[in-house]
């Protein structure tokens, strides 16, 4: 477990944890001696208790309410420590400290050529009349951005390009809610070791807004039990997004590659134990299913131990090629968090006589900025105008997005 955790990069104190148990079962032992007298006391009073029965039985009662005070908070103590304790990564996830030792597992498609330098999606999106961060600096401050004109057509064109897609393969559309409580965040285990740094958290409320619709899509299955039968579920999301970005403040300021609010279209699964590596590469295959249909250049990376996070056991990568900034960029995620989640949120499934945890997991279908950012750059073309992808042509409503006449 140690060893595990440390591989993340995550220093738990099993020592300390172990202290903390051995105290909670010494604790609990005590409790249940007590009990287990004041119950034979309690057999040995037949009508009217005397002045002694009724004193050793208040003497009994205040033990008792003492020692399960002190149970409570010890209790309390285990399970936050326990909570501290990372989900160990699957046994083929490579171990390395981070993100420089990830692995290029594939490629897809030849990097885009221009005949031209081509510019990044902010130029590209301001010529067109698609993109406003400036005004959006005044009303919100840095990392913000309105989208405009046929930037919206486009977002709403990958949106229900997503959803048709994934509900043929049988996925639940869902739009969740945005605001969540703390604890079930914290269940999701994305609060832990600091990971609630980059959370908008509303106190006053006991809200977080959630930072992609997995968080709050798992919990709508919380303490309930499901039949194997029924499984797997699968659902697709769609919901604004809200990340503080903590710690790449100077980094990705430009456009809207990194902002504070951003929406997304993201895939949920929940399997029996034991099924969920196949499951995984479902959800891979998606992914790329739907930038292949995009016609866009992307590399898959499979993170290493360093760069999983806290509740990911396996996760994959899409970076799709952008040729304004000349490297490929993160445009989804796929993750395998095993019984981890379903554990903390009491997520389980009936299989014949047993109870069992589901597995979780998680995939990104679109997230829209980004996307978008790859289209733009792509797809741009030497007189300034873009070419839409195909596939996305009859939603959106034509072929090219042309400059402004002047």
């Amino acid at each position: 477990m140690q060893m595990a955790a440390k591989d993340k990069g995550y220093d738990i104190n099993v020592n300390h944890l172990l202290e903390i148990d051995t105290k909670y079962r010494e604790l609990l032992s005590e409790v249940q001696k007590l009990q287990e007298e004041r119950n034979l006391h309690n057999k040995t009073i037949s009508g009217k208790p005397t002045d002694e029965q009724m004193a050793k039985g208040k003497a009994l009662r205040e033990r008792i309410e003492k020692q399960e005070h002190a149970l409570n908070a010890v209790k309390e103590e285990l399970d936050i420590e326990l909570m501290k304790i990372p989900n160990p990564a699957k046994a083929d996830v490579k171990v390395g400290k981070d993100e420089s030792e990830n692995d290029v597992v594939r490629k897809h498609k030849e990097q885009t050529k221009f005949s031209f330098t081509p510019k990044d999606h902010l130029v590209i999106g301001e010529t067109l009349g698609l993109i406003d961060v400036e005004r959006a600096s005044r009303v919100s401050g840095a990392r913000f951005g309105y989208l405009l004109n046929e930037a919206v057509l486009l977002e709403f064109a990958l949106v229900q390009f997503a959803m048709k897609t994934l509900m043929a393969e049988g996925f639940t559309p869902v739009v969740p809610p945005v605001l969540i409580r703390k604890d079930i965040m914290r269940g999701m285990g994305y609060m832990e070791h600091g990971g609630d740094e980059d959370m908008f958290i509303l106190d006053k409320d006991n809200f977080v807004l959630v930072g992609t619709a997995e968080h709050a899509i798992v919990p709508m299955l919380k303490d309930e039990l499901l039949s194997k039968k029924d499984l797997p579920k699968r659902f697709v999301g769609f919901s604004t997004a809200f990340r503080r970005e903590a710690g790449s403040y100077g980094k990705d300021t430009k456009g809207i590659l990194r902002v504070h609010q951003f929406d997304k279209i993201e895939m949920v699964s929940v399997v029996p134990e034991g099924e969920d590596d196949k499951e995984h590469e479902y959800l891979l295959s998606l992914e790329e299913k739907l930038f292949q249909a995009l016609d866009i250049p992307y590399q898959v990376i499979k993170m290493c131990t360093g760069d999983l996070g806290f509740p990911t056991a396996r996760k994959y990568d899409i970076e799709a090629w952008m040729p304004g900034q000349n490297k490929y960029r993160e445009v989804t995620s796929a993750s395998t968090i095993t019984d981890f989640q379903s554990r903390r949120l009491n997520i389980k499934y009936q299989d014949g006589s047993e109870k069992k945890f589901a597995a979780v997991l998680n995939g990104t279908a679109f997230a829209v900025g980004r996307t978008l950012i790859a289209i733009l750059e792509n797809y741009q073309q030497e007189n300034g105008s873009v070419v839409i992808p195909e596939v996305l042509r009859g939603y959106v409503g034509k072929d090219v997005i042309k400059p402004p006449v002047k």
